[in-house]
């Protein structure tokens, strides 16, 4: 079904979680900013809470963690993040109610189960809420038999596992053992605290990974049941991760070999009857994820596909990004600064951007074309765009219908290069990204 063309595929572009994406953001953006979006927001409102620890650190990634082997430091760091839910609390009308609040790493099951549910009290007594959709990300190697009570009691609806893979050699060879018994007593876990849908993030181009390795994976996840798939190729940039210098980069999958699994990930994943959302995520027909994908409701954030509509998200924690309409924000990376700030009762953020009209523009019709594969491209787009979009049309991965460009089932796999053709910031900064597929 996906032909490989390597030219088209060779450009790294960004996964577009945002835009303008992250690498845009810079120091002109700070407190102040995002005081007054703040002070202007109402309706609905989702939550993203950054929790930056975690019991063992995989090699491979890339997020803003660090080990939790000093109570003092994590408690210092939960201390100023109750004190940042206060001062945002504050400065939030009493017209803006959170429908959603996510928790994030890191790993949210690296903190203890008494200070998680103190987090869930202050937010629920700080915040407007009325039993927003709670979600959290969770590393089954250190989710231990206390959690279930805790997970059951706050109300948790989903949540996100990290498996990667289970082939035990590969495990070995990117820092993360955990057998498939514990990803079973995990999963009965969830299921027995009352969870809906759980997501099985996965990954293919691993070191030393074989088509074989990557069919045994999903043929184990999809006998467990999960609701949600992520299949995330690996992206291997020792330069900007350094961690990942203990990977051995030459037993990796080279780009041919990367392209077949991501297409035989998809082929083998419809075939077990889940609906394809996007390009890397699938979700069986029953679950919100692919009902908002089949009805056209498929948005995009910082935490991926999803079918939250709140138009504002607020980030809380380390490096937690915030979503406003016009501005994108992000708060402080350093935790040793986030705290110092917050124990002078600042806000922290630090970085971001404002997001003008024409970036309003291009982001709707990047965002269209990655959850919808067809976005109305207006006539001074297409003059700018059109040229770079000749060889995808000359393949025949996207096609125009009338005013629409529309992005044709063997073209998925391009999508995030077809939308990259509408970014005008990827002139000078295509060396900050992975490869498409």
């Amino acid at each position: 079904m996906w032909t490989y063309h390597p030219d088209l595929l060779a450009i790294p572009v960004p996964r577009y979680t945002s835009f303008p994406t992250a690498a845009e953001f810079g120091e002109g953006i700070g407190a102040d900013d995002y005081e007054a979006a703040l002070e202007r927001t109402g309706g609905e409102v989702s939550l993203y809470v950054h929790i930056p620890f975690c019991e063992k650190i995989c090699w491979y990634c890339g997020c803003n963690t660090s080990v939790a082997n000093r109570r003092d430091r994590v408690a210092s760091y939960l201390d100023a993040l109750h004190r940042e839910i206060v001062l945002v609390a504050e400065r939030l009308p009493l017209s803006a109610q959170v429908t959603r609040v996510a928790f994030g790493g890191g790993s949210p099951n690296g903190i203890s189960p008494i200070d998680f549910v103190r987090l869930v009290d202050a937010l629920t007594l700080q915040f407007d809420t009325s039993r927003p959709v709670t979600s959290i990300e969770l590393d089954p190697r250190t989710l231990g038999p206390e959690w279930a009570a805790v997970l059951a009691s706050v109300g948790i609806e989903r949540a996100s596992l990290g498996v990667q893979t289970f082939a035990p050699q590969l495990q070995q060879a990117i820092g993360r053992i955990q057998p498939t018994r514990m990803i079973e007593n995990s999963m009965a876990m969830l299921r027995g605290a009352g969870v809906r849908s759980v997501n099985f993030d996965l990954m293919y181009g691993l070191p030393g990974q074989t088509m074989a390795h990557l069919e045994s994976s999903l043929e184990q996840t999809v006998a467990m049941g999960a609701d949600r798939i992520a299949l995330f190729g690996y992206a291997h940039v020792p330069h900007l991760i350094p961690r990942q210098r203990k990977i051995d980069a030459s037993d990796l999958p080279d780009a041919a070999a990367r392209f077949a699994m991501a297409a035989f990930g998809y082929a083998y994943l419809l075939d077990k009857g889940y609906v394809a959302v996007g390009f890397d995520h699938f979700a069986l027909p029953g679950d919100a994820l692919a009902q908002a994908t089949l009805t056209g409701h498929l948005r995009r954030n910082f935490q991926g596909f999803t079918e939250d509509q709140a138009p504002v998200l607020l980030g809380l924690g380390a490096s937690a990004i915030g979503g406003f309409p016009d501005l994108l924000v992000q708060n402080e990376k350093n935790t040793g600064r986030y705290r110092m700030m917050l124990s002078q009762d600042r806000l922290t953020a630090t970085r971001g951007i404002v997001r003008s009209a024409d970036d309003q523009r291009r982001g709707a019709v990047i965002e269209a074309l990655l959850c919808r594969g067809r976005a109305t491209i207006a006539s001074d787009l297409w003059r700018e765009a059109g040229p770079l979009l000749r060889p995808y049309l000359d393949a025949g991965l996207c096609e125009m219908d009338g005013a629409d460009l529309v992005i044709n089932p063997g073209g998925l796999p391009y999508a995030r290069s077809i939308a990259a053709r509408f970014d005008p910031y990827r002139k000078d900064s295509l060396r900050r990204f992975s490869s498409a597929v």
